[in-house]
Parts: structure tokens; C-alpha cells; sequence
């Protein structure tokens, strides 16, 4: 089981990488095509749709047997999104082709979830969740830079053709063709699924998954709200550091920079993290000083020295949260369901995707501070959820489970 632990951990780094590498050049190819920069947002917002909708789905089917079939048809319509966004010059095509993307490439990361639940165990679950959220950022950070790289470099400018920016959304879905060649050859899914499991319908899978506790239900909100703030911090800096003219190898660099640290944090971190106690209060005190955090380095005279130094502890702390969420989510998973739960989870992270750069989208052509102050304060909402989920939790035996 080890080698389909490690197998998964290559995966989500490869797929970081390849699936990463059009985001640094996204903000200058749509204003390239006199698109309003309002739609930047759109446009992350309707792949997050295409997510929305599709993790459970893809969840529900791989429960039933042929995991890899449904993770390779899922990144075969990513590949098809990514080529229609980057060459069909139209700005209402380019949201369809965003929707149909973000529908496809979520197979992968749901099915290599529920794969990775079902070859560990409890106690090793969130160090391992913890090793796929660093390999995954890490990757995604290489593709940023890699992104950058190919569209700044006057040697790859000339061998790549890259000046013209479509040229990414063409090299990059052939990468995905690549990574869709190594999950054929290197995934080990799951040979028997639960009978159980396969004998449901795909509605009643729908049905089942609904049917959780209700204190994991506003986990899962406040999880909502805080993917709102992690997900407008992730894409608005792209644009914030455009706007301070920095280039898109600077921002390639310094994502791959928080993909370091992110790493550094999985291994040294997260273990002793994991065994924490009280670990709702723990998530809470790392969110309120997150909203500190954000508050004051968007605030600072030295934007640069701030968000190398002081920003990369909200880095950490974003590392040492999703892991723990991820293990905690899974208790509530009944065997050969795994798929389906991690699908809901999606959903919800999905839903603060979706809801995110299109609210900040607005608060930031008002201003790029409204938009980052008002991140922190979705994170100061999700831990007042966070509290509300930790009263109305049955006692259950062990009181410092998350």
C-alpha cells in the first residue's frame, strides 16, 4: 500500500505542476483581448462551478468501480477546456469552456482522495493528507514559475512562440495528455470495491452523502467561508502584483517560493500539528491570526518584504489546516463511500471558490484593500462557525478530534 501512497503523492505533483501553468499569464492574456478585468474573476469562479458540480458526481462513480477510467475521462474534458479557453477569442465561450474545464479536472483530485483514504489509516491519514497538499503546492507553485518562465524568457519566447500567449493553452493541454499517459501506467485503484456501494444507484449515492451529521454540515460552511478568503488571497495577489509592476516571472517566484515553505511545513509541522489537542480551538487561533496577518501586510510600505516574511506564516498555517480538515471529514465517510464524501467536501470548498473572485472581484475595482480586508473577515466568520460545530457536536468518546 505504500507504493499506491507514494503514487498518489507523484500525481497530485505532477498534476500541480501541469495544471498550474496557465494561472501567472491568465490576468495579462485576458487583458491582452480587451476583456474587462472583472471577468478574471468570472472566469475562476465558473471553473469553481464546473467543480462544484462535478466532484460528487465523479465521487459517487468512482465508488462504484473504475476509478482510473473516470479520473482519465474527467482530465480528457479538462484537456478540451483549456485548449477551447486559450483559442476561442471569445469572452462568453471562454466562461463555457472554464465551467467545462473545472467539471473535468476535479475527477482527479476527488478519486486520488478517496484512494488515498482507503490505503491509510486512521492515525497516518493527515500526515499523508499532509504530504499531497505539500506535493500539490509545491507542483502548482513549479507551474506558476514554470508559466512565468516560458512567457518571459526571450530563449523560450523564440523557441516556444509564447509571446502570443494561446501558445500556453496549447502546450499545456499536451503536458495534460502526458499526465493522463502516467495515471494509465502508475495508478493502482481500488480492485473491489464495497458490494454495497456498487449495487446503489448514482441518485441514491446523491442522497446518501446528504445525509450527514449536522455539526459536520457547519464545519463544512465555515470551511466554505474560509476558502473564500484563501482562494480571493491566492488570485488577487496575481493581479496586485501586476498592479505594482511586477512581472509574471516575480509572481511565478514567489508562488513557487510558498510551495517551499508549504513543503517545509507538511514534514516538520504537520505531524506534531496533527496530534494537537483541542485541535478546533487550534484551527480557530490560526485563523484569527491569519485575519491579522492579512490585515497588516496589505497595509505595508515594504509590500514585498511583508509578503516574503510575515505572509509566509499564513502560508504555514493554510498548510497545517487543510490536512485536518481533510482527515476529519473522512471519519464521517462509511466504507466504500469514501469518493462521495470527498466529492461533498469539494462541493463546499467549491462553493467559496465560486463565491469568492466574484464578490472580489468587486470590492477590488473599489479598492485592492476592501478586497483583502475583506478575506480576513471570512476567515473571522469560519471560525465563529467553527465554535457553533464544535457546541452542537455529539459526544462521541473523543473530545479532541477536530
Amino acid at each position: 500500500m505504500k507504493k499506491t501512497i507514494y503514487v498518489i503523492i507523484l500525481l497530485f505533483f505532477i498534476q500541480g505542476i501541469v495544471h498550474n501553468m496557465g494561472h501567472p499569464i491568465t490576468p495579462a492574456f485576458v487583458r491582452s483581448l480587451d476583456i474587462p478585468d472583472y471577468m478574471f474573476g468570472i472566469y475562476f469562479s465558473a471553473m469553481s462551478l464546473g467543480l462544484m458540480f462535478g466532484a460528487p458526481l465523479w465521487g459517487i462513480l468512482g465508488d462504484r468501480g473504475n476509478q482510473k477510467f473516470y479520473i482519465i475521462l474527467g482530465l480528457m474534458f479538462y484537456t478540451i477546456g483549456q485548449f477551447f479557453f486559450g483559442y476561442s477569442g471569445n469572452a462568453t465561450w471562454m466562461v463555457v469552456a472554464r465551467l467545462f474545464s473545472g467539471f473535468g479536472v476535479v475527477s482527479a483530485t476527488t478519486l486520488f482522495t478517496a484512494r488515498l483514504i482507503e490505503v491509510t489509516s486512521k492515525k497516518d491519514r493527515a500526515r499523508y493528507f499532509a504530504y499531497v497538499a505539500a506535493s500539490s503546492t509545491l507542483g502548482g507553485s513549479i507551474g506558476y514559475w514554470f508559466g512565468g518562465f516560458i512567457t518571459t524568457n526571450l530563449k523560450m519566447i523564440q523557441f516556444l512562440g509564447t509571446d502570443d500567449f494561446r501558445k500556453v493553452f496549447l502546450i499545456q493541454p499536451v503536458l495534460n495528455i502526458v499526465f493522463v499517459v502516467m495515471i494509465m501506467l502508475l495508478f493502482d485503484e481500488s480492485k473491489a470495491p464495497v458490494k454495497s456501494s456498487a449495487q446503489i444507484t448514482i441518485l441514491q449515492g446523491f442522497k446518501e452523502i446528504t445525509k450527514i451529521d449536522k455539526s459536520l454540515l457547519v464545519f463544512m460552511l465555515s470551511m466554505t467561508f474560509m476558502t473564500i478568503g484563501a482562494t480571493n488571497l491566492s488570485k488577487f495577489i496575481d493581479i496586485y502584483f501586476f498592479d505594482l509592476n511586477y512581472t509574471s516571472q516575480d509572481l511565478g517566484t514567489f508562488v513557487m517560493a510558498t510551495g517551499i515553505v508549504s513543503l517545509l511545513a507538511s514534514i516538520f509541522i504537520v505531524p506534531f500539528a496533527a496530534r494537537v489537542k483541542k485541535q478546533i480551538l487550534f484551527i480557530s487561533i490560526m485563523h484569527i491570526i491569519a485575519a491579522g496577518i492579512v490585515f497588516l501586510v496589505f497595509r505595508s510600505n515594504q509590500f514585498i518584504i511583508a509578503i516574503y516574511t510575515i505572509y509566509m506564516v499564513y502560508v504555514v498555517f493554510r498548510t497545517i489546516y487543510v490536512p485536518l480538515e481533510q482527515s476529519y471529514i473522512a471519519t464521517f465517510a462509511k466504507e466504500g463511500q469514501y469518493g462521495g464524501m470527498m466529492g461533498l467536501r469539494q462541493s463546499f470548498v467549491s462553493i467559496g471558490m465560486v463565491i469568492g473572485p466574484v464578490v472580489g472581484g468587486l470590492l477590488y475595482n473599489i479598492a485592492p484593500i476592501v478586497q483583502f480586508d475583506f478575506n480576513a473577515i471570512m476567515f473571522l466568520l469560519g471560525v465563529v462557525l467553527l465554535g457553533i460545530s464544535y457546541l452542537i457536536k455529539p459526544k462521541r468518546g473523543n473530545e479532541d478530534a477536530v
